[in-house]
C-alpha cells in the first residue's frame, strides 16, 4: 500500500504528534493522502494510509512513504464509534490537519494542510480543535 502513495523514489517516515485534546478518551482517526480530490476524507482513495490509535498515546509514527506531497486529517472520536459526531453540521469532536490552517466554515483545502515528504522523518504537530 504504501509504495502506491507518492511519486519519488526514496521512503520516509512521518512522525504524527497531536496537541490540545481536551480527554484521553477515545481514539485518533487518521487520514494521510496524497490525492487533493480525496482530502480530507480518505473514504475514496484505496492508496490513503488511515489508522486509529489511542488518544492517550499522543503520536503515531508512519514509515515507508515515497517522497511527495501529502496531506493529514485527524478526528478525536472520543466515543470510538467510528465516525465524527456533528451537530446542525458542527464537529461535536475534535478535528485537526497538518499544518493547523485556519478553519472556517467546512473542512480546509488540502493546498492549505499540504506538506512535502522525503527521505528522513518529517514531524506533523496536529492542534485539535473542539467547536461544541
Amino acid at each position: 500500500m504504501f509504495a502506491m502513495l507518492g511519486g519519488g523514489a526514496a521512503p520516509g517516515a512521518l512522525d504524527i504528534q497531536f496537541a490540545n485534546l481536551r480527554s484521553q478518551k477515545g481514539l485518533i482517526r487518521i487520514c494521510l493522502t496524497a490525492y487533493p480530490k480525496n482530502f480530507p476524507g480518505c473514504t475514496d482513495d484505496r492508496n490513503a494510509i488511515t489508522r486509529s490509535v489511542h488518544a492517550s498515546d499522543g503520536r503515531t509514527h508512519i514509515t515507508g512513504l515515497p517522497s511527495g506531497d501529502y496531506a493529514l486529517a485527524l478526528i478525536h472520536d472520543e466515543n470510538s464509534n467510528a465516525k465524527l459526531d456533528t451537530f446542525a453540521g458542527i464537529p461535536k469532536e475534535g478535528i485537526g490537519f497538518s499544518r493547523n490552517p485556519t478553519l472556517g466554515f467546512g473542512p480546509p483545502k488540502f493546498a492549505a494542510a499540504q506538506f512535502g515528504m522525503s527521505t528522513g522523518t518529517v514531524t506533523q504537530s496536529v492542534k485539535m480543535k473542539y467547536f461544541l
